[in-house]
């Protein structure tokens, strides 16, 4: 068993069980919007997070990916202090172009005191990209669990609970703002205990232009990669109500649970393929990448499984009476891209640091597609005469297609330049659908609730049964290993 992969394997474990916490803590918020709030409501939340996440994206500079690469080439930690400082400059910018032209993040609405100040948050979000990915460099993935999985999820959910009466209509923007603030303190206190304070450490101009100039490639990718997954909404926005808007928006968020997992294996995927590049072992991160593509893959294919045969009845249970199920058909969609984009994901955690330009390239041809197969889906729907929740279903299929054909292309990329074969997909995963989907047919026959609290437990795991017996290896199995760490297995993450 290699230490490259045992370490991988030690940190996706963490952060997948992060990925259950926030699945729990999630629907609840879900639910407590739909019932409370309404669509409409959902639907300027979403547009608003759309302004702000993407603001805060840009102005981590590619650093939450490409932090790791920065810290190991210069051998100085203190390195830390300038991705903090070029991240804190450079999201000054977007913050005050937020803030003196909030209708950016409020198209469709009528402005107020409250969203020309909601924007202050952009620069929070934002260092808390950083610290947490300096965490991950020292393999502290406890950090990024706790406060992206458990504080930030939760604190929502109830801080919107708390505001429903008082706040109908911008109770879950102040939820919203609350959650990242909370989400920032819990990233800043280890990071604070892990690094300390910056004794030693002088900004230089030219040491902050050279890092910003390296990193504009990942910054594109990164952009990129985010826009993809909000980039359907915004399109959408163009063509339907905003309360279709908040039901997509709704289904967005269960289906990016998924997505999640994706991310998962980021914070220690990166540093082990950069040290494996720098002894030049290609062989190794092709074995990385096809390692950590099928854990992946496995993992999403259930989830996927288990939450699209239970999509209506948990649209339903969202909002009142029937208002969500509409969402139901996109989410399925939506679902199905997030299986599509896992061999591009990972193929990207290396193409980034050997061919920036050319992944970039890639998915800037996605998101072409996209845009492009989007717009013929939505103008074919409405000219047959479908409503919009098919539209919106449109959107997500083209988004779909898309993530997939960008998958086939990266993993190809990656086996041509290292020059090694890429296995991510396994044929004893269809066994395993084929397993889970025979009871998720008959779980579609039950009332929402029973459907929903039957449905999880049992879908995944006939799917799961059937991958631990028929597709996971040795190498697998360590993914689920309960063994406690050692004093060698803290030397080999060391190592890494």
């Amino acid at each position: 068993m290699s230490q490259d992969i045992e370490a991988l394997a030690k940190g996706g474990r963490t952060n997948v069980t992060g990925f259950l916490i926030r699945l729990v803590a999630r629907i609840p918020f879900l639910i407590i919007a739909g019932q409370w709030y309404g669509p409409d409501a959902l639907g300027r939340l979403a547009y608003a997070i759309i302004a702000i996440e993407f603001c805060a994206q840009m102005s981590t500079i590619g650093l939450k990916r490409g932090l790791a690469l920065y810290l190991s080439a210069d051998g100085n930690e203190k390195g830390v202090w300038d991705a903090l400082l070029l991240t804190a400059l450079v999201s000054l910018v977007p913050m005050t172009l937020l803030m003196l032209v909030p209708q950016i993040m409020f198209p469709n609405s009528a402005l107020n005191r409250l969203d020309h100040i909601l924007p202050l948050i952009v620069p929070a979000l934002a260092l808390c990209e950083i610290m947490l990915a300096a965490l991950a460099f020292r393999f502290d993935i406890k950090a990024t669990v706790r406060a992206r999985a458990i504080i930030e999820p939760w604190t929502i959910s109830i801080a919107a609970f708390a505001l429903s009466w008082s706040l109908p209509r911008d109770g879950l923007l102040v939820a919203y703002a609350i959650s990242m603030a909370a989400a920032f303190t819990a990233s800043l206190i280890p990071f604070v205990r892990s690094y300390g304070l910056p004794r030693g450490w002088i900004p230089d101009g030219a040491r902050l232009y050279g890092l910003a100039r390296r990193n504009l490639p990942l910054a594109a990718a990164d952009a990129i990669e985010w826009g993809s997954r909000r980039l359907d909404l915004a399109i959408l926005g163009l063509f339907v109500s905003p309360a279709t808007v908040g039901i997509y928006w709704a289904a967005q968020q269960v289906a990016s649970l998924p997505q999640k997992l994706k991310t998962s294996f980021d914070p220690v995927l990166g540093p082990a393929i950069t040290a494996k590049l720098r002894d030049n072992d290609y062989p190794a991160v092709a074995r990385q990448v096809s390692q950590v593509g099928f854990w992946i893959i496995a993992a999403q294919t259930g989830v996927a499984l288990t939450l699209g045969f239970i999509a209506v009845p948990l649209m339903g249970v969202i909002g009142p009476g029937s208002t969500f199920v509409p969402g139901a058909a996109a989410l399925i969609f939506l679902l199905m891209a997030e299986v599509a984009a896992s061999a591009a994901v990972v193929s990207e955690a290396a193409l980034i640091y050997v061919a920036r330009f050319r992944n970039f390239f890639v998915s800037f041809a996605m998101i072409g597609a996209q845009i492009g197969l989007s717009l013929l889906y939505i103008t074919l729907l409405r000219d047959a005469g479908y409503g919009e929740a098919y539209q919106a279903a449109g959107v997500a299929a083209a988004l779909a297609t898309a993530l997939l054909l960008s998958s086939l292309v990266k993993v190809r990329m990656v086996e041509k330049i290292f020059a090694t074969r890429v296995t991510i997909w396994r044929w004893p995963l269809m066994l395993a659908v084929a397993a889970g989907g025979g009871i998720g047919y008959g779980i579609t026959w039950l009332p929402e609730l029973p459907a929903i609290m039957l449905g999880m437990p049992l879908i995944l795991g006939a799917y799961g049964l059937v991958i631990w017996k028929r597709a996971f290896g040795d190498d697998d199995r360590i993914l689920f290993a309960k063994a406690k760490p050692t004093v060698a297995d803290v030397e080999a993450l060391t190592d890494l």
